[in-house]
Parts: structure tokens; sequence; C-alpha cells
């Protein structure tokens, strides 16, 4: 596909000097294009420290958006339009980014729902070459975000569907506020098939899965609430490429091992011989795990003798749970010292009133099938109870209580 290039007027700033290339991809939007680009125009001139380009990505609009951007390209110094006769974000970006001669590539929404002060953090890393990618995240702990609470639950629901079937350890996919090296947009952007609103998935999984460092900045965001996404059809989309996407990396279709080779960073040494990160936290949590069940089913089996399976039950899970989350809390997630502590017990308990649902209503369920069931068949009953109880306890203890460590 070639682009076909509109009105440029750089004086003083050219392509070829720009240090960073803002683009903006738009579609019917000629009512607020120009306010737009004249407001982020005009933050870049008074606070950003080099050359700077905004290229306004028109993607085959049917309104006076073409004709707009080539006015505020003939009337603002580093500022271009590009005209693409083909529709979608992805397909915009990529097209843009790979012509763009600048060493860092950026892009916003028109409706410029992000505060601007965030860019300058934003990109500062990319230039220093502290890390690869930068996103603006919503869901950071220090943002500030106004948005109604439907888009709230389908943002943090996609990205628990993504850490889910992904294993993503970035924070918000979605969020339009994207900066990206030059020399890694040229590896990454030939390998991305998205054309549409999954294109930001699909380049973030790449970087993650090459090795490279994704730098979040905390944004104060708000919701355009003249938006015309079909957050629908674009769920339906992404829920697609989420497929697409693991079945290419499961079957080993992209050079991920390539990558790493030529772009990912070292990773720290294991400690200990037990891998960093998420497998290494499975690990131990497996072999507490193991630990708390044989003691588990112990006390279950003892207090059996003298009380009813259901008092039993909570006795024997009330105690595992508090030994099991001390032992999570230092050795699975590395926390020491008492901060917090109360905090994390509270939580824990929180977690075993779940398993204890969970176990209860199995025991509950195998009483209504069987007034007198044998023993064996009440422990198998509770060891898949308890399975199911002990990965709802992880993903728990890993995305709530010890989220920080």
């Amino acid at each position: 596909m070639s682009i076909t290039a509109g009105v440029t007027d750089t004086p003083g700033t050219t392509p070829a000097t720009a240090a960073l290339d803002v683009v903006i991809p738009v579609f019917n939007e000629e009512r607020d294009l120009e306010p737009c680009v004249r407001r982020l125009h005009a933050h870049l001139s008074e606070t950003f420290p080099y050359p700077f380009q905004i290229t306004i990505a028109d993607n085959a609009s049917t309104d006076g958006t073409l004709e707009v951007g080539r006015r505020l390209a003939a009337d603002l110094a580093g500022v271009s339009v590009t005209h693409l006769p083909r529709k979608g974000r992805g397909h915009a970006l990529k097209e843009v980014w790979s012509a763009s001669r600048a060493p860092v590539l950026a892009y916003m929404d028109v409706d410029l729902s992000t505060d601007l002060a965030a860019l300058l953090p934003l990109v500062a890393p990319l230039f220093s070459g502290h890390s690869d990618l930068a996103i603006g995240s919503r869901l950071s702990r220090s943002s500030r975000v106004i948005r109604g609470a439907k888009r709230e639950f389908i943002s943090r629901g996609y990205n628990l569907i993504l850490r889910g079937t992904l294993q993503a350890r970035f924070s918000d996919a979605q969020c339009g506020f994207k900066a990206i090296r030059k020399d890694v947009a040229n590896r990454l952007l030939p390998l991305v098939e998205d054309s549409g609103w999954f294109f930001d998935t699909e380049l973030l999984v790449l970087a993650e899965r090459a090795g490279l460092r994704i730098h979040e900045v905390p944004v104060d965001w708000i919701d355009d609430p003249d938006s015309r996404v079909d957050i629908v059809r674009t769920a339906v989309a992404d829920l697609r490429g989420i497929a697409r996407l693991g079945r290419a990396l499961g079957t080993g279709r992209l050079p991920i091992t390539e990558l790493r080779a030529q772009l990912g960073r070292a990773p720290l040494a294991p400690v200990d011989g037990v891998p960093p990160g998420m497998t290494g936290q499975l690990l131990k949590f497996g072999a507490i795990g193991v630990v708390s069940t044989l003691a588990y089913l112990a006390i279950y089996a003892g207090l059996r003798l003298g009380v009813g399976a259901q008092l039993a039950n909570l006795l024997a899970l009330l105690i595992t749970a508090v030994g099991n989350t001390a032992a999570n809390r230092r050795i699975t997630f590395g926390v020491q010292g008492t901060d917090g502590a109360a905090r994390h017990h509270l939580q824990g308990l929180v977690i075993f009133g779940l398993g204890l649902g969970l176990t209860s209503g199995s025991l509950a369920l195998l009483h209504v099938v069987t007034d007198t069931p044998h023993r064996l068949i009440e422990l198998a009953v509770l060891i898949v109870a308890n399975a199911t109880a002990t990965l709802l306890r992880f993903v728990m203890l890993r995305v709530w209580v010890f989220r920080r460590a």
C-alpha cells in the first residue's frame, strides 16, 4: 500500500531533523482536528526540548478532515499530513512509522484525552536508551482517570484476559498514548498483522516476548463522551486477535528467539537456581501449596474423628490459610518485615473465605447427592475443590495481595 503524502510545511524542523514524530491517526475528525493539533503544537513548542514533527494520518476520511489537515500543515511549522486510502488505526501507524526518519516515534488519539504533561516522561526513557517502548497507563495506582463504569470494567477485564492468555505483564494495552524507538519499530512492525485496534496489543506482546523493556507512565485521562468506537465490535476483534496471536506464538511461527537474540535485554540471573518472575513464583507457590494441602488433610482427618465435616473443614482451612499466607508472603513474593503484614493476612482471610465457600459448597453438594458418603469420597471431593481454590488463591495473591511485590 503506497502512501499519498499531503502538504508539508516545516521550516527549521523537517522530517529529516525531527527527533520525535507524533502521529495522530484520524477518520472523519474535521471538527476536532484543528483545535487538538494546535493545542499539541503549542505544548510541544513551549515545553519540548527536542525538534519535533506532528504527522496527521488521515485514514480514508470522507468529510473535510484532509482539507483541515492540509491547512494545518501550511500554517504550522513541523506539521505534515499523510492521506491513506485505507481505514484502520493500526494500518496508519504502521505505514507512517515505517516511513518516518525520526529516532523516536509516538502516537496519541486526536481527542487528547491524555494530559499532555505526560508526553515528555513518556519519550524521555526512549531518548536515553533506558527503554525500548513506552505506554501511558490508566490503570496505574497513581493515574487519575475520569470515565464511565462500563469502559472501566471493559478495560480492566481486557487486561486480565491478556494476562491469563498471553501472559502479558504490561498494565494497559489500549491507552491511545504510546511511543517506540525507530530501530525497534523497524524490526517489529513487519511482524504485526492487525491493522485495527488490536495493533497496540500485538506490538506490545511481541516486544515483551522479544525481551524488550516497556516503560509505563501513569497518566491523567478524561474519557471522551463523543467517542465513536464500536465497543462490541472492537471487543470481538480483540478476542480474535488474541486467539490468532496465541496460535502464532504457540506454533513458533513468529521468530521470537531471533528477536530476543537481536534486540532483547539480558535477563537477571536466577537466585538459588529458581527462575525469576511468574515461573519462579509458581514453583515456590506450588511447593508451599503441597505442604499446606498435606497439613490441611492431616488436620481435617484428625478433627473429623470428633466433629462434623463442615466444622472440621472450617478449622483445617483456617489454620492452614494463616500459615499459607505467611509462607507465600515471605518465600513466594519476597515480602519481609512487618509493614503491611496485618493487611496481607486480612486479605488472605478474604481469599480463605472464597476457598471455604468452594470447599463447603462441594461438601454440601456431595451430601445432597448421598446422605452418608464414604470418607474417601469426601476426601476426593475436597481435593478437587481445594485444587480449584488453590488456583484462585495464587491469582488473587499475585494480582491483589502482593501486587506491588
